[in-house]
Formats: C-alpha cells, structure tokens, sequence
C-alpha cells in the first residue's frame, strides 16, 4: 500500500466528519453565490438597488403584475463578465399594475398604490412604452401620413400592443419578499453574501500575513525583538475586537477597502500570538539544528523548516478568523461604520430593518441575521473539523 502523504492523511481524516464537510459543502455554495453575484439574482440592477416605493415591505411570495416602460435615456448592453461583477442598469421603469386595457394608441392600467388604498388610473402611450421616445418627435409623421392605408396603420398598432403583452407586462415574484424600499430581498441577500466573504478573505489574508512574519520573528529570534513585539501585541491583545476596528475605521474613513483593511487589522495578533508560541517550540528541533549547521540562513529556515510544520494551527485560526472576520462586518455595518447604501450588507439589511421585529414583519431583519449564524456557524464547523484533522493523537486513536 502506498504512504499516505501528511496532507492526504489530513484530508482523508477530514472526509470522516461528516458534520465539518456539510459545513465545508455550505461554504462551498456560498462562494458559488458570490461568484455568479448578479447572473442569478432576481434583480441584477447594480447593488440590487431597484426601488418600487408601492411595494414596500410585502410578505415573502408576493407577486405583482409589472408595466415595464421603456427608460428614454440611453443605457447600454455590458459585457457578461462586467454584467456578473457590477450587474446591468435596467432598461425599464417597473409600474405594479392589477389590471390594463388598451385604447386607440394608449395603454389603461390601474397602477397599484397600495392594499388600502385604490389603484390610481393612468394612461401611457404604447409607442413610449416601447421604445422610451414620445410619439410626436416620432411616430406622429408615420401615422399620420395620409399615404399609408389603414389597415398599414391598424398592423403597426397591433404590432406595439402584442409587444407590450408579451414582454412587457410580467408577473414578478418577491420569494423573500421586500424591504423598507420595495426592492427585492432575496436579491440584496443573495449580494450581500458577495460582501461578507469578501471581508473575511481579505481580513484572514492582512492578518495571517501580519500575524506571521510578527510571530515568527518574535519566536525565532527571542530577547529584546520578542519583548518589544510581545509587549505591542499584549496592548492591542487587551483592547476589544470591535472598538478597536471602529478606531481603526475612523481613521481610515468610511468604505468597504477601509473595512478589509480595519478587520485585518484588528485579528493579527492572535494570529502572531500562536505563531510565536509554535515557533520557539519548533526552533531547537534536531531539523532546525541540522539546517543551522549546514549553513541555512535564517529566512530559509523560517519560511522552509518552521513554518510548514506549523501550517495545520494556522489553517484552523484562519478558519475561526474568517467566522470572526464575518462577525465584525456585521457589526460595523450595523453601527454604520461598514460598507454604504446602496451597497447591500447583511448588517446592514439588520440595522435597517431591526425596529420591525416587533411588528409583523419580523423577516426583514430574521432573514439576513439568519444568513450570519448560518454562515458563521459553518465556519465553525470547518475550524472544528480541521482542528481534529491535524491532531494526530486523534487520528491515531480511531486507526
């Protein structure tokens, strides 16, 4: 039978868990969501920020009848690849409608305002709902010419209307239903996922490269350059995670950059802590002493003998940081200190929304707070998983 090699060991014993590969699956799925973003949103209008005022705060499953009417500015056709990252403007102005008729060159709907109240009536011409251009810079030339026949007249009629029911009067529905703006929740949700990974890949990458190259000096070299990272370290140990990231926020200003930057800040010394204490374990090992006497200088023995034999601790503290890093941006941005509206974040959808708990639309702030324990939990479960696959005391009790 062939050796197993350290990693496909760990892998292998990390496969048991059944619990840690459900969570691992789970995250799996979500970065698949941040990836694809705005391809498979229901509404893929940038920051999923179309507004319908009429249809603010409508329960999960609702659907509406929608007039689409053409915008008369000119929007273009992006890329797909751009279309997935930043979404497409919309070329249409979204009318709820509960009912329509058409009459002569006009479209009759009445235009819903709200569950109390009636619908409002109103007309829109066909020919503007088509193409955005009012008829009489237009049409009015075509349709009044008295050379074209009336049966001409009566098809180019025919023509528009079949349009306007075909494409442009659709059924939409709101799975998650709506927040305090009418736009789609399910869509914000979806975005928002983008957010929160995004904050916790870029916060574990700035702290686990901070937090090593500081734990590893401080352990490998000892003496004065250990006390003095050592005593850096234990101040901003004892300072609390989030009032330490809003400091750094408000130094480095409002905006999702700044919040990589703020959060990566904030977790690197548990990182270095556990590097350092790992390193001057591992520095008087028989490997390190043979590489010394060979003439290894001293970043080769660091980066090549020290530190992958650390790397399973490593992994594990970027796992539980990243749940941590996910946590943070929730907070910050429910105290208003994260990412910006329109950008939506799950902390922020909360602290939008929170004052509806007690009414009866609770799902507003319950559905993205449920997406954070989701989440988080998953990480957890991972940083659990991995923290048992590379114990080799507990591999070696279930062989």
């Amino acid at each position: 039978m062939a050796q197993l090699t350290p990693s496909k060991r760990t892998w292998n014993a990390f496969k048991r868990n059944k619990i840690a590969m459900a969570g691992l699956v789970f995250i799996a799925i979500t970065l698949l969501v941040a990836i694809l973003g705005y391809l498979i949103m229901p509404d893929n209008t940038p920051q999923a920020n179309n507004m319908t005022i009429q249809l603010s705060i409508k329960k999960p499953g609702a659907k509406f009848m929608m007039l689409l009417i053409r915008k008369s500015e000119q929007i273009d056709t992006i890329s797909f690849f751009n279309r997935m990252l930043f979404g497409q403007p919309s070329f249409y102005r979204e009318v709820p409608i509960t009912g329509y008729y058409f009459k002569q060159d006009s479209i009759h709907v009445s235009e819903y305002i709200g569950n109390e109240d009636k619908p409002d009536q109103k007309a829109y011409n066909i020919f503007e709902v088509v193409t955005g251009i009012k008829p009489r810079y237009h049409f009015n030339k075509v349709l009044l010419n008295p050379t074209l026949s009336c049966e001409k007249t009566a098809e180019i009629y025919k023509n528009f209307t079949d349009k306007i029911k075909g494409e442009q009067i659709i059924t939409r529905t709101f799975w998650l239903g709506t927040d305090v703006y009418g736009r789609d929740l399910l869509s914000r949700l979806l975005l928002g996922t983008r957010i929160s990974l995004a904050v916790g890949l870029m916060s574990v990458i700035i702290s686990m490269f901070l937090g090593v190259a500081v734990g590893s000096v401080a352990g490998y070299f000892g003496g004065w350059i250990d006390g003095a990272l050592s005593w850096i370290m234990n101040i901003l140990w004892s300072l609390p995670a989030l009032l330490l990231v809003i400091a750094i926020s408000f130094a480095l200003g409002k905006g999702l950059w700044q919040i990589f930057i703020a959060v990566g800040l904030s977790m690197w010394v548990e990182v270095a802590r556990l590097v350092r204490g790992q390193v001057m374990s591992l520095k008087q090992v028989e490997y390190v002493e043979a590489a010394r006497a060979l003439g290894f200088n001293n970043r080769r023995i660091i980066t090549k003998h020290i530190l992958p034999n650390i790397t399973g601790p490593i992994l594990v503290l970027a796992s539980s940081n990243f749940a941590s890093a996910i946590l943070l941006e929730a907070g910050l941005s429910f105290l208003g200190f994260g990412a910006q509206p329109p950008m939506p974040t799950w902390g922020g959808m909360i602290k939008e929304h929170y004052g509806y708990i007690v009414m009866d639309s609770a799902f507003l702030a319950i559905t993205p707070g449920l997406a954070i324990m989701l989440l988080v939990y998953a990480f957890n479960l991972v940083t659990v998983g991995l923290r048992d696959a590379f114990d080799i005391k507990s591999q070696s009790t279930r062989i």
